[in-house]
C-alpha cells in the first residue's frame, strides 16, 4: 500500500524535473491543487529556447528570455525550487537524487513529472562540441556571440588575406529552424549592423555557409516553404550547401563529404552546430528500472497517458517523450506538462489511471524566421488534413506576436518588444558586449579538467609506488 493511502493527512508530493516549458507549465497548472510541488532544475532560470539565436546575435539580452524560476513561481505558495542536476531516479523507493557542487539532495515523491529536455547531439562525435558549440543553453548563446564578434575583431588585426578570409567565414551546420534563423541573423549582422564599424576589414564581405546532409532546407515545413526560405537566405548572401555531411571538425576548419562521395575542407574558425538533439540521459535511468523503451535519440516511448510502463505516477513530457505525431517544439512540451498536471489533479478527485483519456496533441502550427521581415509559417486547417502556408512579412509578424505571448513576464515582453523595434527599424543591436570569459571559458574548463586528470594520475602512480615500497620493506 502506498504512503499516500496510509497517511491521508500528508499532502501529495509532486516532483518535477526540469524548468523548461514542460516543467514550468506543469508546476503552474498545479498552483491551486492540494499538493506540494518541488521543481528540480540544473539552472536557475526558465529558458525560452526558440529565441536563443537572438541572444547569440546581439538582438536581445539573455535575461529577457531566461527569467529566474524562483521569481516566476514566488507567488505560488505550494511550490519549492531546488537547484541541482538530477543524477538518479529510484522508481522503487520513489526518490529523486540531485547534486549541486558536493551537496547531494534526496527528494521523495508521490508523483513524478520528468521534463529534463534534450541536449545537442553530435551523432557520436562529441569532440565536435569544442569547436562548434550548439544552441541549447544561455552559455552556448553567449559563447557563440563572443566567437562571432571575436572573429571580426581578430580579422581587423590581421594583414593576411587568407587568415582574414578564414576568420570571416561562418559555418552553420543544420538547416532546421535554428540553423536557418542563425545563418540569416549572422548575414544580416555582418551586412547591416557592423557595416562601417571596422577600418581594416569590410564586414559585408563575410561569408556565411549553411550546411546540411538533407536535400532540403526546413524539411518539416515541406518543399514549397523550404524552397522559399532557401531563396531568401541566398538573397542575403548565405551559401546553402545541401547533401553535404560534416565528417570532421577542428579549430580551423570542417571536413565535408558531398553526396557524390568527394571530401573537401572549409577553412573557418567560427562554427555553429544545430544539426541534432539527444534526449536527457535520465531516460536511460528510467529504462533500466522498468520496461520503458527508448528511440534512437534517447526519447522515452511513453504510454498513451504519457507515463512509463508499470508506473502510472511517473510522467515523461517535452523533448524527452516520444509520441508519434508530436514534434519536439514548445507547444508539445507545454501541452504535455499541463496534461500530466491535470491527470494528477483528476486522480486526487477519484479518477483511476485506467480512466485517463489519452494525451491528444493540438497542432497550432510551425514558424521559423529567416531574416528581418521574412519568415515561413504553416498552420493546420481545422477539420481537414490540409495546412495553410504563407511566407514573408505577415508570417514574420505572426512569429513576433506568438513569441511575445509565450515569453514569461510582462517586463520581459516589453523589453523584448523595445529591442525588436530598434533592431528592426534601425538595424542596430544593443547586446553586442562580450567578455573574455564568455569566449574562452570552454577552453579554460577543458584545460582544468585535463590538469585534474593529470593530478589524479600522479596520485595513482604515487600510491602504486608507495604500495610497492611497502611490499619490499615487509619482504
Amino acid at each position: 500500500m502506498s504512503e499516500i493511502a496510509t497517511d491521508p493527512m500528508r499532502r501529495r508530493r509532486v516532483v518535477i524535473i526540469g524548468s523548461g516549458f514542460g516543467g514550468l507549465f506543469a508546476a503552474q497548472r498545479l498552483k491551486k491543487a492540494n499538493v506540494d510541488v518541488t521543481l528540480i532544475a540544473k539552472t536557475t532560470h526558465h529558458l525560452f529556447q526558440p529565441m536563443l539565436y537572438q541572444v547569440a546575435t546581439g538582438i536581445v539580452a539573455e535575461g529577457e528570455i531566461a527569467p529566474a524560476t524562483r521569481v516566476v513561481l514566488r507567488k505560488q505558495r505550494n511550490s519549492h525550487v531546488i537547484l541541482g542536476e538530477v543524477f538518479d531516479i529510484d522508481l522503487k523507493e520513489r526518490i529523486v537524487r540531485s547534486q549541486l557542487l558536493e551537496r547531494i539532495t534526496e527528494t521523495p515523491y508521490d508523483d513524478l513529472i520528468v521534463a529534463a529536455g534534450a541536449d545537442q547531439s553530435y551523432f557520436g562525435n562529441d569532440h565536435f562540441a569544442e569547436y562548434a558549440p550548439g544552441m541549447k543553453t544561455i552559455d552556448h548563446a553567449l559563447e557563440l556571440r563572443g566567437r562571432i564578434l571575436g572573429a571580426f575583431e581578430q580579422a581587423e588585426l590581421s594583414n593576411d588575406p587568407a587568415e582574414q578570409e578564414k576568420l570571416l567565414t561562418f559555418v552553420v551546420v543544420g538547416a532546421g529552424p535554428t540553423g536557418v534563423e542563425m545563418a540569416g541573423q549572422i548575414a544580416e549582422m555582418s551586412d547591416k549592423t557592423l557595416k562601417g564599424a571596422f577600418r581594416n576589414i569590410d564586414p559585408t564581405k563575410a561569408r556565411v555557409i549553411l550546411i546540411d546532409a538533407a536535400p532540403a532546407v526546413l524539411p518539416p515545413f515541406g518543399e514549397k516553404l523550404g524552397h522559399k526560405a532557401k531563396a531568401r537566405l541566398e538573397e542575403l548572401g548565405v551559401e546553402v550547401q545541401l547533401g553535404a555531411m560534416v565528417t570532421d571538425i577542428d579549430y580551423d576548419s570542417l571536413t565535408v563529404k558531398d553526396k557524390d562521395g568527394t571530401e573537401r575542407r572549409i577553412e573557418s574558425q567560427c562554427k555553429v552546430w544545430s544539426a541534432g538533439v539527444q534526449a536527457s540521459s535520465l531516460g536511460k535511468i528510467l529504462a533500466e528500472q522498468s520496461e520503458t523503451e527508448l528511440d534512437r535519440a534517447g526519447r522515452v516511448k511513453v504510454q498513451p497517458d504519457l507515463t512509463i510502463p508499470g508506473h502510472s505516477n511517473v510522467f515523461v513530457v517535452g523533448d524527452m517523450m516520444f509520441v508519434d505525431g508530436v514534434p519536439g517544439v514548445a507547444q508539445g512540451a507545454i501541452q504535455g506538462g499541463r496534461y500530466a498536471a491535470d491527470a494528477i489533479k483528476a486522480e486526487m478527485k477519484g479518477q483511476t489511471p485506467d480512466e485517463r483519456k489519452p494525451f491528444s496533441y493540438f497542432d497550432k502550427g510551425s514558424m521559423a524566421t529567416v531574416s528581418r521581415f521574412s519568415a515561413v509559417m504553416q498552420v493546420p486547417i481545422p477539420g481537414t488534413k490540409k495546412k495553410f502556408e504563407t511566407e514573408g512579412y505577415f508570417a514574420w509578424l505572426g512569429w513576433l506576436a506568438l513569441h511575445l505571448v509565450y515569453l514569461v513576464g510582462f517586463r520581459n515582453r516589453l523589453n523584448t518588444f523595445v529591442n525588436w523595434f530598434f533592431a528592426f527599424s534601425t538595424r542596430g543591436r544593443s547586446q553586442l558586449a562580450v567578455t573574455e570569459q564568455q569566449v574562452y571559458a570552454r577552453t579554460a574548463l577543458s584545460e582544468l579538467a585535463y590538469l585534474q586528470r593529470l593530478r589524479l594520475a600522479d596520485e595513482e602512480r604515487a600510491e602504486v609506488k608507495r604500495s610497492l615500497e611497502e611490499r619490499k620493506g615487509s619482504a
